[in-house]
C-alpha cells in the first residue's frame, strides 16, 4: 500500500455530513493508505449512512466526549477494528445558541461551561482516551478558528477556541515525552453544518473571499483536510504545539 498515510490507523471524529471537514479528512486519509475508524454522537444512523460514501467502508463508534464512561470504553471499541492508533482528529465543537450571535455579554455560565467542556476540554479528554493505543510518532490534530481576534457573532466560541489553542500547546508539552505530537489547523470559514448553526456567520464569508491573498472557496474542505492529513503523517516529525493556518492567507493581513 502506498501513500502519505500508508499503514496508519486513524480515529476521525466529527463527521455529520459529507460537507464536514472530518469527512474530507477521512476520505483523503483513506486515499493515502490509512485505515480509518470513525466516531459519531447523537445521530448515529446519519453518520453511518454518510460513512458509506467514503472510498472504503469505515466502522463507526458512538462517542460522547463529555461522558467518562464512553471515553473509558473507547480503547476497547477501537481495538475491535484496529490493533492501535497512529493518529486522532478532534473535530468536535458545540455551543448553545445563547453563547453566540452577539450574546457575549448576556450568556450565562451554565451555557458557557457546556461550550468549554465540549469544544475545549474534550481535546484533552479525547487525547488521553487514545494515548494508551498510541506509540512514539503518534499525532493528535484539532480544528480551530483564529482565536487571536474577537470575531463578530462568534463570542464565547471564540473564547473556547482560545482555550483549545492553549490546551494543544499544553498537550504538546506533556505528551512530547511519549513522542506524541499535538497540532491544530486554523481553517477559514467553510459552509459546514457547524458554521450554518452560528447566527450571522455569513458575514465572514464575503470578507474572506474578497481579502484572502490566495482567494477562498467557502465550499472546498479539501485544503483543510490535506493539512490535517499532513499533520497526521510522518512528514512533521518534529512539529508540535503548532497552529497551521489554512485560510488563503487572510490571517496575515492587517485590518
Amino acid at each position: 500500500m502506498s501513500g502519505l498515510l500508508a499503514g496508519k490507523r486513524l480515529l476521525i471524529t466529527g463527521i455529520i455530513t459529507d460537507a464536514s471537514i472530518a469527512f474530507s479528512a477521512a476520505k483523503i486519509a483513506q486515499e493515502n493508505g490509512a485505515t480509518v475508524v470513525l466516531t459519531g454522537f447523537g445521530r448515529m444512523s446519519l453518520v453511518e449512512r454518510i460513512a458509506k460514501r467514503l472510498p472504503e467502508p469505515a466502522p463507526v463508534i458512538e462517542l460522547d466526549v463529555t461522558s467518562q464512561d464512553d471515553l473509558d470504553a473507547l480503547a476497547g471499541k477501537v481495538r475491535e477494528h484496529v490493533d492501535g492508533l497512529d493518529g486522532v482528529l478532534h473535530s468536535i465543537a458545540f455551543g448553545p445558541q445563547s453563547v453566540l450571535g452577539g450574546e457575549f455579554l448576556n450568556a450565562g455560565w451554565a451555557d458557557v461551561a457546556k461550550a468549554l467542556e465540549v469544544s475545549t476540554f474534550s481535546y484533552k479528554s479525547l487525547a488521553m482516551a487514545c494515548v494508551p493505543m498510541m506509540g512514539r510518532g503518534g499525532s493528535v490534530v484539532g480544528l480551530t478558528f483564529d482565536a487571536t481576534k474577537a470575531w463578530p457573532v462568534y463570542d464565547w466560541m471564540g473564547v473556547a477556541k482560545a482555550g483549545l489553542e492553549s490546551a494543544s500547546r499544553y498537550l504538546a508539552l506533556h505528551l512530547g515525552k511519549q513522542g506524541i505530537r499535538s497540532n491544530l489547523v486554523s481553517a477559514g470559514p467553510l459552509r459546514t453544518m457547524a458554521a450554518k448553526s452560528i447566527p450571522g456567520f455569513v458575514q465572514f464569508e464575503d470578507a474572506w473571499a474578497e481579502r484572502a491573498p490566495l482567494g477562498w472557496d467557502l465550499s472546498d474542505q479539501e485544503p483543510t483536510a490535506r493539512a490535517i492529513c499532513a499533520l497526521l503523517s510522518d512528514w512533521f516529525p518534529a512539529t508540535t504545539g503548532e497552529i497551521v493556518h489554512v485560510d488563503g492567507g487572510y490571517h496575515a493581513l492587517g485590518a
